[in-house]
């Protein structure tokens, strides 16, 4: 998709981090932005700063997880604008610790926003793109949908989903349009957001169980956290995503050093390896 100025974008997640430089690079393109986002607060913050840069700006209050409020992102999308054209299942949330210590309610969240997010904006948007016979989607997923790493399996989980989902749709999509509607997937490793504050954001019906932390999580927590501060600029990973929208690629990779992790990976798999490699996220 060559021109973006005056077509439609909507960015889930759009009210912080990844999401907002989205919509302000989009914006700044000419685009008209639909913005969704849990978060009242962050999402009224958000429209009426992109309004008043001129942005034309829709913002409809969604939670992902639910296929109802994603329905209705679709319905007032397309009342409003009458079309869509960038599509970026972008919300996202996560939690920490062995594989067997968040609860059942916690993998319930973030396969509820992380997978059935990106599910539900697949279901909800892209028959009407097949439809038009135009549109990109861009799946945000992580360099921990194509490595894994430690204390972090219900993200992981998530975001290898949604990598392998993404694969999907783009042949069923070059199948049922002959490549008219592209897919992207956004594996970007530490970026500065407020993922590691997802809790600020969590439901009623998964509460953070209050318990002791061991010496081992404390420390994970914190490197996560220094980590994420010092990641790359959301602003950085909007221009990559831009560029790969307007040049129609699939892979979004952000950190050029998360490559050899991959391929680590995949040598391993190849090489019938006796375990797998601890590839944690790099920078």
């Amino acid at each position: 998709m060559r021109d973006l100025s005056g077509k439609v974008a909507v960015v889930t997640g759009g009210a912080s981090g990844i999401g907002r430089a989205l919509a302000e690079r989009f914006a700044h393109e000419g685009m008209k932005i639909v913005l969704a986002d849990v978060e009242e607060k962050a999402l009224a913050d958000t429209r009426d700063a992109l309004a008043a840069s001129g942005a034309q700006v829709l913002a409809v209050r969604t939670d992902v997880s639910q296929a109802d409020q994603v329905d209705e992102l679709a319905r007032r999308t397309f009342e409003t604008f009458g079309t869509a054209h960038v599509i970026c299942n972008n919300a996202g949330v996560s939690v920490a610790g062995p594989a067997w210590q968040p609860s059942e309610a916690d993998y319930r969240w973030v396969l509820g926003v992380n997978l059935w997010g990106v599910i539900h904006g697949i279901r909800a948007f892209v028959p009407r793109l097949v439809a038009q016979g135009e549109g990109h989607v861009v799946n945000t997923a992580s360099i921990a949908g194509l490595i894994s790493a430690p204390g972090m399996g219900p993200y992981c989980a998530t975001k290898h989903a949604v990598v392998a989902l993404s694969e999907c749709l783009f042949h069923d999509l070059a199948i049922a349009t002959g490549g008219k509607v592209k897919v992207s997937v956004l594996c970007p490793a530490w970026v500065n957001t407020r993922i590691a504050e997802s809790d600020r954001n969590r439901p009623a019906a998964a509460p953070r169980r209050e318990r002791e932390r061991t010496e081992h999580e404390q420390r994970m927590e914190s490197l996560v956290h220094a980590a994420v501060a010092n990641g790359i600029p959301p602003q950085v990973v909007a221009d990559k995503v831009l560029r790969a929208i307007v040049e129609e690629r699939f892979w979004i990779l952000t950190h050029g050093k998360t490559k050899k992790g991959v391929e680590q990976r995949m040598r391993g798999i190849l090489d019938d390896a006796a375990a797998p490699t601890n590839s944690a996220v790099p920078e």
